[in-house]
Formats: structure tokens, sequence, C-alpha cells
């Protein structure tokens, strides 16, 4: 997956006086330090000036500074993008589902450590895109030790999955609007023809759309089963082996619900034919509920996969 360069612009650029008449709109709300998530919640505020603004994030909670993973509640707008039409615009000429959107500023002076966004790439399904808003020449995009500065008004993407990190050496901060999203079809037809000759599609985890259930459809599909230890752990940190949980896919509000060890852990969103993901996250991480009595798990990245096979009780 390392033959296609590690970035490029893409086939959509905006107005950059409109997008940053709102961003001067908004630099008067309170801008939080960015802190990542893992397996066990918010990571403490890294030692950087580094601080955004969720547009979309979990539950629209306009405190959230995360990226957002899977969990029970899905992505939603904050308040702070009904200040924003022409920001709102960017994320709807967005041919693809859209998860999180922040506005990231980093400070005069900053640079943010080297890093990988392992679950980020075209075999997870997820996309990291950016808008640069209010950049100087100074202020670089470092992937493979290759620095870029990302002009404004752009829309960009970067492969995260390699080492890199930003820096602005800049005399003022630079504020880039950062959109995650799910890999789709449309998506791909926005870059450049060069990149996409490059790119392996047979390795690529392209989103399906949601398929509804009725209610006569949900019960069927409550169970019990054993649950492998390294399923839920969706997040940044490095997964571990660990035992079996005790799992339940049960309704809740209408909806089914992953439960683990008799707690709610997970929406889920179901794809067809009795296959779901979870709420907030791709098709990198799947639950099939199968005629026989079975239950099918599966963790993908690209054509790679680790399957687990589960008797289910009901």
């Amino acid at each position: 997956m390392s033959t296609y360069p590690a970035s490029t612009p893409m086939a959509l650029d905006f107005d950059v006086a409109k997008l940053q008449a709102d961003l001067d709109a908004l630099r008067r709300e309170r801008w939080r330090a960015q802190r990542p998530i893992g397996r066990d919640g918010l990571l403490p505020e890294p030692d950087v000036d580094w601080r955004v603004l969720p547009l979309r994030s979990i539950g629209g909670d306009p405190e959230r500074t995360d990226p957002g993973g899977a969990g029970l509640d899905d992505f939603a707008d904050t308040p702070w993008l009904d200040k924003a039409p022409h920001l709102r615009e960017v994320i709807d000429a967005i041919p693809a589902p859209v998860r999180g959107v922040r506005l990231m500023s980093l400070g005069s002076g900053a640079t943010v450590h080297e890093h990988r966004d392992s679950r980020y790439g075209f075999p997870n399904g997820l996309l990291r895109l950016h808008v640069p808003i209010d950049t100087n020449p100074d202020a670089v995009v470092v992937i493979d030790r290759v620095p870029r500065h990302w002009d404004a008004g752009r829309l960009w993407f970067g492969d995260f999955r390699r080492p890199h990190y930003v820096a602005n050496h800049g005399d003022r901060a630079r504020v880039h609007m950062v959109i995650d999203c799910l890999v789709g079809h449309r998506l791909i037809d926005l870059f450049p023809a060069g990149f996409r000759e490059r790119l392996p599609l047979s390795e690529m985890l392209f989103a399906r759309e949601p398929v509804p259930l009725v209610d006569g459809e949900l019960e069927a599909f409550r169970c019990r089963f054993a649950l492998p230890g390294e399923f839920p752990q969706w997040s940044e940190d490095e997964a571990a082996d660990g035992p079996d949980a005790e799992a339940a896919i049960e309704i809740a509000d209408g909806r089914p619900v992953l439960g683990i060890d008799g707690r709610p852990a997970f929406g889920l969103v179901h794809l067809g034919l009795g296959e779901f993901r979870l709420t907030g996250w791709s098709e990198e991480r799947t639950i099939t509920v199968e005629p026989g009595g079975s239950v099918r798990i599966r963790i993908r990245a690209g054509r790679r996969m680790r399957e687990w096979i589960r008797p289910m009780h009901p």
C-alpha cells in the first residue's frame, strides 16, 4: 500500500475568503486542547499549542476535541457548525459518509511529535482529509520525512498510516479543517488520475449503505456468544490479546446494541444479510449472525482478515 504518493491535492477547492470569514466568526469561541482517545477513554492533553473546535463529534458534543470512534453514539453536527455555513458546504461536498470534523489550530512555533494513525487508510475504510484555511508557507505536513506545505482552500489527502508530524514555523497559528470519512467510490474519483492508477483497489475497504431492519427482524438477531478479547480494541492503542468476553446482541430503543460483560458497548449498523459494523466506525470490524446458529466475527485490513466463528445462544 506504499506505492502511491504520501499526499496529494484532490479535485475540490473552496473560496478561501468565505472559509476564513467563518473561521473569524468562530475564533471567539472556546477552543480546547486536542485530546486523543484510547481504549480506556480520553488520554491526557499533549504539551503543545494544538487547539480544536469540533464541527462534528460523537453525539454532537461541542466540547469533544478527540477524533471519536466506535461506541454507542454516532457522529452529529455540533452547534458551532450552525455558525459556519461555508464550512458546512465543504462537508456537504465530500462524496462519502463523513464522521468527525474538527478545526485544528497549530500555534506559531509548535511541532506535533511524529506518530502514525494506524487505523486510518484505504485498507481500513477510513480516510483523514484536510482543507487548510489559515496557513503560511512555513506550516508543513511531514510524511515519511518529506515536508510539504498544503495551500489554503484545497482538499488534501495524506497517508497518515505512515510516520508523520505537523509543524508550524510561521509567525501565526495555522488552522486546518480536518475531515474523517469512510471510503467510497465517488471519493476515489477526486484523486488525480496518476494517483488512482497506483492505488491497489483490491486492498481497499469500501463503505456499504446501511440496510434498515424492521421491528420483526430485530428480534431474530438477539443472541449471546463469546467475543474475542481483541475485537473491542478499535483505538490507536496497540491491540493486546485477551480472554473472550461474554457478548450479547440486544435491542435498545429500537436498535441493535452489542453488550459486553453485561454492559452496552457499541451500537450496531446493519449492512445486509445479518452483518453489522460498529456505530461510528468502518467495516474494519463486523459481526454476522448466521442462520445456522453461529456468529462470524471479523477484523479486516484490506485483504488481510482475522476471523472467528462462535456458536450463538438464545
